[in-house]
C-alpha cells in the first residue's frame, strides 16, 4: 500500500510514471518524472532524492511518457490499482504533477511534456477534470521554452507550485544550496504568476536546533508583500520525509502550532491565504 511517507518514483516500474499519495493534494497524485537521472540544478538540504546530482535531464522519450500516462490511467480508472495500492480514505485521483527527481523545467523537452499530457487526459475523458500541476524551484523562469510550457499548463487548467523556501540570499544560499537574489525571485514569482495560477510553496523547519527567526519571517511576508492579489496562496508545510541529503542531521521538524502561528503571520502581512501541512 502506498503511504504519505513513500514518494519513491519507481513504484509503478516505470521510467517517467509515479504514483504516490500526496497530503498536499489530498488524494493520489500522477508524478511524472523528467529527471530519472536524478539531477537538479538545486541542492535543498531535506531533499529526498537519493544520490542527487548538479545538472539536467537527459533526453525525454515522449512516446514512452504518453505511454506509461496512458497505461497507468487505464488501471487507475478501471482497473484495480485503487484497490490494490491505496488505503480506502484516499482513493481518489488528483493531479498529474510535473514533479520528480529534479528541477522539472530544466528539460527541453518541458513544454512537448505539458502538451503530451493534455493530450493523453483528453483521450481519457480527464482534460478540465484531472489537475496539472508544475511544481518546481522557478529558477529558469526566464527561458521562453519554459514560459511556454507553463502557458500550455494554464490551457489544460492547471496551477505551478512555485518553491520559495527563504527569502533572503545568504538563506537561500543555505537551504537550497544556490546563489540567488530576492530580486530575481520576486521577478520570476510574477513572471510565472502571470501565466498561470500559482501558489507559493515552503518547507519550514528548523536548522542545527533552531527555528527560522523573526527576521526570516519578515523578509518572506516583505517579498510576497507586492505580489499579494496575483497569488492563488501559500502551502506552508513542514519535514514529513527523512532528508537523504548530508546535511540531514541538522534539520529539526517544527511543531503544528509553530507552523500554524507563521501561516497566521503571513495571513496578517500579506492578506494570501495559506494551507498548512505539517
Amino acid at each position: 500500500m502506498l503511504t504519505t511517507d513513500d514518494h519513491r518514483r519507481d513504484s509503478a516500474g516505470l521510467r517517467y510514471v509515479y504514483p504516490v499519495i500526496s497530503r498536499r493534494a489530498g488524494g493520489v497524485s500522477i508524478g511524472i518524472n523528467l529527471n530519472p537521472n536524478n539531477a537538479c540544478n538545486w541542492a535543498c538540504l531535506y531533499c529526498q532524492v537519493d544520490n542527487l546530482t548538479r545538472g539536467g535531464p537527459p533526453p525525454i522519450d515522449l512516446a514512452c511518457l504518453a505511454g506509461e500516462l496512458a497505461g497507468f490511467l487505464e488501471q487507475a480508472l478501471s482497473g484495480d490499482f485503487m484497490q490494490r495500492q491505496v488505503p480506502p480514505d484516499a482513493r481518489r485521483l488528483m493531479d498529474v504533477a510535473f514533479s520528480g527527481n529534479g528541477e522539472p523545467t530544466s528539460a527541453s523537452e518541458f513544454a512537448e511534456a505539458v502538451a503530451c499530457v493534455g493530450e493523453v487526459l483528453g483521450r481519457f475523458g480527464q482534460k478540465g477534470r484531472l489537475a496539472v500541476r508544475l511544481i518546481t524551484n522557478g529558477s529558469l523562469m526566464h527561458r521562453a521554452e519554459v514560459r511556454a510550457g507553463v502557458r500550455r499548463l494554464a490551457d489544460l487548467g492547471g496551477e505551478v507550485w512555485f518553491k520559495i523556501d527563504r527569502a533572503t540570499a545568504a538563506e537561500v544560499a543555505e537551504i537550497n544550496r544556490v546563489p540567488w537574489s530576492p530580486e530575481k525571485m520576486a521577478k520570476n514569482l510574477k513572471t510565472c504568476a502571470e501565466l498561470a495560477p500559482t501558489w507559493v510553496q515552503t518547507c519550514w523547519f528548523a536548522l542545527d536546533g533552531m527555528a527560522p527567526p523573526d527576521e526570516s519571517k519578515r523578509a518572506y511576508c516583505d517579498l510576497l508583500r507586492p505580489l499579494a492579489d496575483r497569488l492563488a496562496g501559500v502551502h506552508l508545510y513542514g519535514l514529513a520525509r527523512p532528508s537523504l541529503q548530508p546535511a540531514a542531521h541538522r534539520l529539526g521538524a517544527l511543531s503544528l502550532d509553530e507552523l500554524t502561528v507563521f501561516a497566521a503571520q503571513i495571513k496578517k502581512e500579506t492578506g494570501i491565504r495559506v494551507l498548512v501541512s505539517p
